[in-house]
């Protein structure tokens, strides 16, 4: 299903990616070869991570011309590659290889990087009920890319966008004017399939959203005693997610809480590049 609702989408950010990398033409590429000619050239890794993103990769040489060739190396998403590694050919005319070179990468690289940063948080929690989260922090138009590579990781998608769920956050609080009100509002507008997530900052809060019969609740930036105290007040009466500045780095000292999730903007608009390369062009 990832593959289907990416392919469904991915047509056209690519090509806007390519519009605007190629705005009037690839003057350096054309200026070398102004007729076809035909080339192949080698996917390379240059470090070891979870490659994520070989289809959109591909795809970018396929919108500029159909008659790409792409062969994978036995390798596909969400498997673990090594520095060194060949991953992938690409055989075609060489203007297209030369001018997608790198809209590809950026794709590649970077849903790369964020499959990687995701799987070592995922790995940290195996053994425990919490599944881990992404955001809405995402790139600008790169959001189903990004939020496709967290599933490769093995990371679990929060809402897709502001239509998925309710979220009452702090400023949504402020604007009804209190929790109680903003979750009578939420279950009188939103459909009756919509989960209620409230965000709070108290223990005072927690029990106000959870007398107002909220079914998520996101402790954001709470101590770790007021988040023990959350999960053994809110225990069979709601979910639990925590939020607030986590990270690789600092996410162990949650594991133990026994919350049902862990939120982590981190994920993706902070995970490094997975470094690629496009390398060994050969004439035929």
């Amino acid at each position: 299903m990832d593959n289907i609702i990416l392919k469904l989408n991915m047509d056209d950010l690519i090509l806007q990616a390519l519009k605007e990398d190629i705005s009037g033409g690839d003057v350096t590429t054309a200026s070398i070869y102004s007729e076809y000619a035909k080339a192949s050239a080698e996917l390379l890794c240059k470090e070891d991570g979870i490659i994520a993103g070989l289809d959109v990769w591909a795809r970018t040489f396929e919108l500029l011309d159909p008659e790409i060739q792409v062969i994978y190396h036995d390798v596909k998403d969400g498997d673990r590659v090594s520095n060194g590694q060949k991953i992938a050919t690409v055989t075609g005319d060489i203007r297209v290889i030369l001018s997608g070179e790198r809209v590809g990468l950026n794709y590649l690289q970077r849903m790369s990087g964020i499959a990687t940063y995701t799987r070592g948080i995922v790995n940290l929690l195996e053994g425990s009920k919490t599944k881990l989260l992404d955001t809405r922090k995402t790139t600008p138009n790169m959001r189903i890319f990004e939020k496709y590579a967290v599933r490769i990781g093995g990371g679990t998608n929060h809402r897709y966008n502001l239509s998925d769920g309710v979220l009452l956050k702090d400023n949504h609080i402020a604007a009804a004017g209190g929790i109680q009100i903003a979750v009578e509002k939420a279950k009188a507008y939103a459909p009756f399939v919509r989960k209620i997530e409230v965000e709070v900052e108290s223990l005072e809060m927690l029990r106000e959203a959870l007398d107002a019969g909220a079914d998520i609740i996101m402790l954001d930036n709470m101590s770790d005693a007021d988040m023990a105290a959350a999960v053994s007040i809110a225990t069979g009466k709601a979910e639990l997610e925590v939020s607030g500045n986590v990270t690789a780095d600092n996410i162990k000292r949650l594991i133990g809480l026994g919350v049902d999730y862990i939120s982590s903007g981190a994920l993706t608009h902070s995970a490094p590049i997975l470094d690629l390369s496009l390398k060994n062009i050969k004439m035929w």
